[in-house]
C-alpha cells in the first residue's frame, strides 16, 4: 500500500505549510535532511489550548499531538516534493504544556510518533524526546518538531 493509499484509507488530507507566527521558517533542508519548525496542536483552525494534567487528560492530548502529525507531514511533503522520497523520520521533539505534576509526556507524544509509522511503515519510526513544560506559544497544548532524511 502506498503512503497515499494509507492517508486516504486514514481519512486524511495533508493540509499546506503553514505560514510562520514568527520570525522563522517552517522548515530548512540541509543535504539529506530536512529540519522542520516546532508545528502547534490545531483543532478546526484554531489553535488547541489546554494543560495537560489541569484542563486536558492525556487521551486529549494524543489525538492533539496527532493532529500536530498532520501538519508535520504536510510540511515534509512540501520540503521534500514527496513522502515517497521519506528515507526516514530521524527524530521528534515533543513539548508539552503541562501541570508540575503531571507525568505522560511520552503518552501524549505516542500520539503524533503512532500516526508517523502508520503512515510511512517502518520509515517513520524514530528516536525522539518528549518534555512537560510551563507554557507554549498561544497557549497550544503541545509543539512538536522533526527531522528527517529525505532522498
Amino acid at each position: 500500500m502506498s503512503i497515499q493509499d494509507r492517508l486516504n484509507a486514514l481519512g486524511i488530507t495533508l493540509p499546506a505549510v503553514a505560514a510562520p507566527a514568527a520570525a522563522y521558517l517552517p522548515f530548512m533542508r540541509s543535504g539529506h535532511q530536512v529540519f522542520i519548525s516546532g508545528h502547534i496542536a490545531r483543532k478546526d483552525g484554531k489553535v488547541w489550548v489546554g494543560q495537560l494534567g489541569k484542563t486536558m487528560e492525556t487521551a486529549e492530548g494524543q489525538q492533539a499531538a496527532r493532529a500536530v502529525a498532520i501538519d508535520l507531514l504536510g510540511t515534509l511533503q512540501a520540503a521534500a516534493g514527496s513522502l515517497d522520497k521519506v528515507v526516514r523520520i530521524v527524530k521528534l521533539v515533543s513539548l508539552v504544556n503541562s501541570s508540575p505534576d503531571f507525568t505522560e509526556h511520552h503518552l501524549v507524544t505516542n500520539g503524533c510518533s503512532e500516526l508517523l509509522a502508520e503512515v510511512l511503515g517502518p520509515v517513520g519510526q524514530h528516536a525522539r524526546s518528549a518534555f512537560g513544560v510551563a507554557q507554549l506559544p498561544m497557549g497550544t497544548c503541545v509543539e512538536i518538531e522533526l527531522i528527517a532524511e529525505v532522498g
